[in-house]
């Protein structure tokens, strides 16, 4: 019998399936070969410079119609597997699963590797400072509700450095047992999340309690335990804990993105596409701040964040976050910089690193 015109392409498919295995294998034993060479180096296995420089070379390429987000999900994760036959590592979250801290860890670090869920952010940072997790991965601001003062606070207490950043869709679900709203007596979230569904809430569900909790994950992981409470979540914590949509997205604002900074002890090399954090503060004199940002000024260097905290050390002693356009290697940042230095009271520069190539969504 002749095979259908379904069956034929099939057998193609099959074939480059085949060939796709193949080469897959024969990139990991390459893998291998690097990493052996990384070890006689003395060099750890991330390399968040060559990684960009791969994804960038292999998305211009990219005659489609594969799209340029699915082809990031597909080599992040053939690198992922890639680093793992190198030498494997840790990454430290806000946990537990399916939190978005643990979903944006993902899009960076993809599945195969080792990660740790924690109970709070600072323990992120002391994991990973104490070298037990050799990265992190904490939110640093929402694009609705604005910083998170726990992690800007650290990055001044700890020796941590900001070695990449993700920006991650942020979209919330209502998730309980039943999956009917009838059953709802009590809401589980973290106040994030709150504060982002507060509208919705209070237009359909006004009438019931809030109990805010640390994490989205730790809010799911209460609803599945009770049948007549609820959570709000992420679209991936359903299916992980047992839980059924009561209502999708119930976020107030469309479009919302949580920015994450990866941390760590690295220090990645330049990229020609890449950012820079500092904190400093100011003598209390007038126009200590503009003498400051001036030498960004003069360079034509883009400030793309500035954000301010109290000093904990210090009553009405301010610290500066800001993040700039380039790396510390490039002349006119480095310049820029060492004035800066100078002239501020307090200076700490928390890193350079390789800038995300857009916002990552959730599918």
């Amino acid at each position: 019998m002749e095979k259908t015109e379904k069956e034929a392409i099939r057998s193609r498919i099959d074939a480059l399936d085949q060939e796709l295995l193949n080469l897959l294998n024969q990139r990991q034993t390459l893998a291998q070969a690097i990493g052996r060479i990384k070890n006689r180096e003395g060099r750890g296995t991330l390399d968040f410079q060559r990684e960009e420089e791969v994804l960038a070379h292999l998305m211009h390429l990219n005659p489609g119609p594969l799209s340029p987000s699915a082809l990031r999900n597909i080599f992040r994760e053939i690198i992922s597997a890639a680093r793992e036959v190198q030498m494997p590592f840790g990454v430290a979250f806000l946990g537990p699963e399916a939190t978005f801290s643990h979903l944006a860890a993902l899009k960076k670090f993809g599945r195969a590797t080792r990660y740790g869920p924690m109970s709070t952010i600072q323990e992120v940072f002391t994991e990973v400072e104490k070298g037990k997790f050799q990265y992190g991965v904490v939110p640093i601001e929402n694009s609705t509700e604005g910083i998170v003062n726990i992690s800007m606070d650290l990055f001044a207490e700890t020796s941590v450095k900001i070695c990449g950043e993700i920006y991650l869709e942020v979209s919330h679900d209502l998730v309980s047992k039943s999956g009917q709203r009838a059953d709802i007596e009590v809401i589980y979230t973290h106040p994030q999340a709150h504060a982002q569904c507060r509208r919705w809430l209070g237009t359909h569900l006004g009438d019931i309690p809030i109990l805010e909790v640390a994490s989205t994950g730790v809010a799911a992981q209460k609803a599945a335990k009770n049948p007549n409470a609820a959570a709000i979540a992420s679209a991936f914590a359903a299916p992980l804990y047992d839980l059924r949509v009561v209502e999708a997205r119930i976020e107030d604002n469309p479009g919302n993105v949580t920015h994450f900074f990866v941390i760590g002890a690295d220090a990645p090399g330049p990229t020609g596409k890449d950012k820079t954090s500092i904190l400093f503060a100011v003598d209390n004199i007038p126009g200590a701040l503009y003498k400051t940002l001036r030498p960004l000024a003069e360079r034509e260097l883009n400030m793309t964040r500035i954000v301010s905290r109290p000093a904990k050390n210090e009553a009405w002693r301010y610290l500066f976050f800001v993040d700039v356009d380039g790396h510390t290697t490039e002349t006119q940042v480095g310049q820029a910089l060492e004035e800066v230095e100078a002239i501020s009271a307090h200076f700490k520069l928390l890193g350079s690193f390789p800038r995300a190539a857009g916002v990552e969504n959730l599918s």
